[in-house]
């Protein structure tokens, strides 16, 4: 079991990178912005992220695991088996349920916190798993996630 004080290497990240305030913000902002990327992917796409995640991280880094995989027993339960997958969600409606799942704090953009967490992740992924969510991802998000 990860604690607290793991989970801050990549929430510091995070927090640098991103206008949010607090470890508490960036772990929450994370988790939405990764459950938004989760619902635009198959299920055997994000099982290969979390696979890379495994095998690219080392033993402290191992919180990105815990923030990957939704805290949310429910959601992550009825995402597995939910036979809509790989949702064609806009850049309006990503930063929009980032805005509002997230509960971001007033003054801090959701286009912000999704650069980066986008950042802090592809630090960790393999180049070729970079490009795959780059394919996923639409307009905007894509935009961001280049310049990340």
């Amino acid at each position: 079991m990860t604690t607290r004080l793991q989970q801050q290497s990549f929430l510091n990240k995070v927090l640098e990178r991103s206008d949010l305030q607090s470890i508490n913000d960036a772990q929450r902002a994370t988790h939405i912005v990764f459950r938004i990327m989760r619902d635009m992917m198959l299920n055997r796409t994000s099982e290969q992220i979390e696979q890379d995640l495994q095998g690219q991280t080392s033993e402290s880094e191992q919180e990105i695991l815990d923030l990957w995989q939704d805290p949310n027993v429910m959601v992550a339960f009825f995402s597995r088996i939910s036979p809509a997958q790989n949702l064609h969600i806009k850049p309006k409606t990503f930063m929009l349920r980032l805005k509002q799942e997230g509960a971001l704090p007033e003054g801090v953009s959701p286009e912000n916190v999704t650069g980066a967490v986008f950042s802090a992740l592809k630090e960790i992924l393999p180049s070729e798993r970079n490009q795959e969510i780059a394919s996923l991802l639409p307009g905007e998000l894509r935009q961001i996630w280049e310049q990340a």
